[in-house]
C-alpha cells in the first residue's frame, strides 16, 4: 500500500468519534463494597452503642444488674458487717456511690475490654476512688515489657501514674478482658459484634432511606428515543424537577413512576424480599445479644426458641454474663485494695438477695436439709455461711 494512502486512512480513522454503550443511561447506581466501622474505641461506642438500640440495652442490663448486688466484706471466710472497704465502696468520690461506681467499671470493661481505677490515699490510707476513661489511659511498659507507668491524658495535659506505688497501694488498677493479641489491653465484647451490629444499623439506615425517598430505588433510566441517543438539557431538567418533586419524600412512598417519551425504568438492586432484609436484620441483633452475653429472649428478639421459659433464660442471664463479670471485678478490686488493712479481705456478691435465682437458692436448701449426713456447720458451709458462733 502506498505510504500516501495509508496515511489518508490513518487520520480518517483518528477523526472518527466513539459513542458509548452507556450513553443513553441518565442515571445509575451499582452495588460497592461493605463499609465496617473503624475498631478504636470512640467509634465502636458511638455506631455501636450510642446507635444500636440492641446493644444500648444489653449493655445496659448487664452493668445494672452487676451493679445492683448487694456486696458482702469477709475476713478468714467470714462475712462482717461493718468494714472500711465497704465504707469506702458506698461513697468513693464525691458525688458517687457504689452503683454508679461499679456501673462505669462494668460499661468500660464492656465497650473497650478494659477498666481503670485510680486510688486517692492519704497517709496510706485510700481516701476515693476514681474511675478513669479507658480511651485517655495509655500503657508505658518498660525495657524489660513490664508495664512501668500509665499516661493519662485530658484538656491537653498528661500526668505520669506509676504502676508501683511507694505505699500500700498501688496508684492505679488496671483491669482487663482476654486478648489473644495484645498483652497490655484487653478485648471489648463490643468489637466482636461490630458485624453484626454494623448490619443491624445499615438495616435502620436502609429504613429510614425508604422513608425518606421511597420511589426512587437503585436503577437506571434509559431512554430509546429512535435515533437521538441524548436528552435534550431542556428535558434532562424537566425529569429531575418531577422526580423530585413527584416521587422523593415519605408523602409520596409507593406512588407510581410514570414514564413517558421513549424512557423506560430498568431496576439494578434487589428486593427486600430477595434480600430477606428483616430475617437478616433479627439475625443481626441476635448475633450482637449473643456477643454481649445477653439471651435474645431478654431483649424481645423475635425468632429465638433456646429457652423454655423467660425464667430459665433469666437464669442462663445471671449464671453465664453478669455474675461472672461482677466476681471478676469483686476479686480484683478487694486483691487491690486489701494491703490498706492488716487482715486480707473478700469481696463478694450476696447471691441469696438476687430474685433470678431464688429457685435454684431453694432446691440447694431443701438438698442441704435432707443430707442428714452433715453436721450443722457442715450444712452452713455448704450453703455458703460461716459456723455458727457459739454463745
Amino acid at each position: 500500500m502506498p505510504l500516501k494512502r495509508f496515511l489518508e486512512r490513518f487520520s480518517a480513522h483518528q477523526r472518527e468519534t466513539k459513542a458509548s454503550r452507556t450513553s443513553r443511561f441518565v442515571a445509575m447506581q451499582t452495588q460497592g463494597r461493605a463499609v465496617w466501622t473503624p475498631r478504636d474505641y470512640a467509634a465502636l461506642v458511638k455506631e455501636g452503642y450510642m446507635k444500636n438500640a440492641v446493644a444500648f440495652r444489653a449493655v445496659r442490663m448487664i452493668c445494672e444488674a452487676a451493679s445492683g448486688l448487694r456486696l458482702v466484706v469477709k475476713e478468714d471466710g467470714s462475712e462482717v458487717d461493718e468494714h472500711p472497704l465497704l465504707a469506702l465502696l458506698e461513697r468513693p468520690a464525691p458525688g458517687e456511690n457504689t452503683a454508679s461506681f461499679l456501673e462505669a467499671i462494668f460499661g468500660y470493661l464492656i465497650l473497650s475490654g478494659n477498666a481503670y481505677v485510680e486510688a486517692v490515699a492519704l497517709e496510706d490510707d485510700v481516701r476515693e476512688l476514681h474511675v478513669l476513661r479507658p480511651d485517655r489511659v495509655k500503657v508505658v511498659p518498660g525495657a524489660k515489657g513490664w508495664v512501668e507507668a500509665y499516661d493519662y491524658t485530658v484538656g491537653g495535659r498528661t500526668m505520669r501514674i506509676p504502676a508501683q506505688g511507694n505505699g500500700q497501694v498501688v496508684p492505679l488498677l488496671h483491669m482487663k478482658q482476654f486478648h489473644p493479641l495484645h498483652d497490655y489491653y484487653g478485648f471489648a465484647a463490643l468489637e466482636a459484634a461490630q458485624g453484626p451490629l454494623d448490619i443491624h444499623n445499615a438495616a435502620g439506615q436502609w429504613s429510614k432511606a425508604l422513608l425518606d425517598n421511597a420511589a426512587c430505588p437503585s436503577g437506571a433510566l434509559v431512554y430509546g428515543g429512535g435515533d437521538a441517543v441524548h436528552l435534550s438539557d431542556e428535558q434532562f431538567q424537566r425529569l429531575k424537577e418531577e422526580l423530585a418533586d413527584s416521587y422523593q419524600g415519605a408523602r409520596n412512598a409507593g406512588r407510581p413512576l410514570l414514564l413517558e417519551g421513549g424512557l423506560d425504568w430498568k431496576p439494578m438492586a434487589l428486593s427486600p424480599r430477595d434480600m430477606d432484609f428483616i430475617a437478616a436484620k433479627n439475625q443481626a441483633a441476635r448475633e450482637v445479644a449473643l456477643a454481649l452475653g445477653v439471651p435474645p429472649l431478654l431483649l424481645g428478639l423475635p425468632g429465638d426458641n433456646t429457652y423454655a421459659n423467660y425464667q430459665e433464660a433469666n437464669r442462663a442471664f445471671w449464671r453465664q454474663t453478669v455474675l461472672p463479670l461482677a466476681r471478676r471485678v469483686h476479686t480484683a478490686l478487694a486483691q487491690w485494695l486489701s494491703p490498706s488493712w492488716e487482715r486480707p479481705v473478700t469481696l463478694e456478691a450476696d447471691l441469696d438477695a438476687v430474685e433470678a435465682l431464688s429457685a435454684e437458692r431453694s432446691a440447694l436448701w431443701q438438698r442441704v436439709t435432707q443430707a442428714d449426713f452433715l453436721s450443722s456447720d457442715e450444712k452452713r458451709e455448704a450453703v455458703g455461711y460461716g459456723p455458727r458462733e457459739e454463745v
